[in-house]
């Protein structure tokens, strides 16, 4: 059994959250995984707080922590910083308790997030380039007129909110055995592990708790192995969602001490398992929301048991889920695009087409060309987009045209 040390956050505080948020916010629903729990041979469920409130778990520490604010306080306003769903947390909440908002979001933030902000009732502010800079203005902006900076992480009533995804995971699922969740700060996690953890040792039992990251924004394995918080150089994914520089030192205060395992996931991986939630659960999941799904299916998790997987969010940019479709497709063999070079005369094209079709592959773009830097004189490139059907097929489409002589350059797939 484990035995505890003293945690900024605990069950209380947490179960305290829980009565604050009843009547504000969803109890989000379990959904059965039948197909992810073929593939893993485990029972997966999916905790669905990409159905949330603002289409995200956010909008619980956000409120938990703008609802204990004197009179005083709320008559400043606050103040926060996010690439989106703490943005949209912050402002839903705001709205509710008639608190003036100004959110800080990075420049390029996605722009349903932007005006969904903006909707919610919030003055929205662009700045900096990543969530990090966007942080760095809002403290400075609190410091300067005295609003409540509310951080998307890093304060115990925020990771008390987070927490009672915990509690409703335990009396959702009883039997649990493993809870997946995605990390960026740590907020959620450390607030999952704690209800989860605490809650489960009252019952004589244990619940293993694993993080999992992108793994082109995974400040939390580094921190944890020098039991240091490690600021990373550089964050580039495409889940924004967690796409934190640098651990919070609250969250990781508990994180090193309740939390089982961090793993992480590629960017690829990332894209499969938006593919999969898509096609097999019809659910709509940000990337940051879906890097659970995508450590299960790339076989990061031993022996799961009756798994648990916290779909965090749902919002997602129409424009970056049409790129992850396209990324997840090639990553899967399902979409291939070659470019070749050839002879400009007449035929080529239409034997190619020839090739492609008796491979029972479908052609969904051409692109054909005579000019550029490194097309010669008398020669044409070529780009073709294709449907194809997995790997093995890729391989036989390869294979043919390189038999008629072609030689295609593989750009997707």
């Amino acid at each position: 059994m484990i035995d505890f040390p003293e945690l900024p956050v605990t069950l209380d505080d947490i179960e305290a959250a829980a009565k604050l948020l009843d009547g504000v916010v969803e109890r989000t629903p379990i959904e059965v995984s039948r197909a992810l729990g073929r593939q893993t041979g485990s029972n997966v469920y999916f905790k669905c707080e990409n159905l949330q409130r603002a289409g995200s778990f956010k909008v619980r520490g956000a409120y938990v922590r703008m609802a204990k604010l004197t009179p005083s306080e709320r008559d400043r306003g606050v103040v926060a910083a996010s690439a989106g769903n703490h943005a949209q947390g912050v402002a839903v909440a705001a709205a509710r308790l008639g608190i003036k908002a100004r959110i800080f979001m990075p420049l390029g933030v996605a722009l349903p997030k932007l005006a969904a902000t903006r909707g919610h009732g919030a003055e929205v502010v662009l700045h900096g380039h990543n969530v990090d800079e966007a942080l760095a203005e809002a403290q400075r902006y609190s410091d300067e007129t005295g609003a409540v900076f509310v951080h998307p992480f890093d304060n115990v009533d925020v990771v008390a909110g987070q927490g009672t995804i915990g509690l409703e995971l335990l009396d959702q699922i009883p039997d649990l055995d493993t809870v997946l969740i995605g990390v960026g700060g740590g907020g959620l996690l450390a607030g999952v592990a704690v209800a989860i953890k605490t809650r489960a040792r009252e019952l004589g039992r244990e619940v293993r708790i694993i993080g999992v990251q992108a793994e082109n924004a995974a400040a939390y394995p580094p921190s944890l192995a020098a039991d240091a918080l490690v600021p990373l150089t550089k964050v580039s994914t495409i889940a924004d969602g967690i796409a934190v520089g640098r651990p919070g030192q609250l969250p990781f205060s508990i994180i090193r001490e309740l939390v089982d395992d961090v793993v992480t996931v590629s960017e690829d991986a990332l894209a499969r398992a938006l593919i999969f939630l898509l096609e097999r659960s019809k659910m709509v999941v940000e990337p940051a929301g879906a890097v659970g799904v995508a450590a299960l299916m790339e076989g990061k998790i031993d022996n799961p048991g009756n798994t648990a997987v916290v779909l965090s969010g749902g919002n997602i940019d129409p424009m970056l889920m049409l790129k992850v479709i396209q990324r997840g497709l090639a990553a899967a063999g399902r979409y291939l695009v070659v470019r070749m070079l050839l002879d400009d005369r007449p035929g080529s094209l239409a034997t190619i087409s020839r090739i492609i079709a008796e491979s029972d592959a479908n052609v969904t773009g051409v692109d054909h060309t005579r000019v550029g830097g490194s097309i010669s004189m008398g020669d044409v490139a070529i780009t073709i987009n294709m449907e194809t059907k997995g790997h093995e097929h890729c391989e036989l489409v390869l294979n043919r045209l390189r038999g008629e002589g072609f030689q295609p350059i593989v750009l997707h797939g």
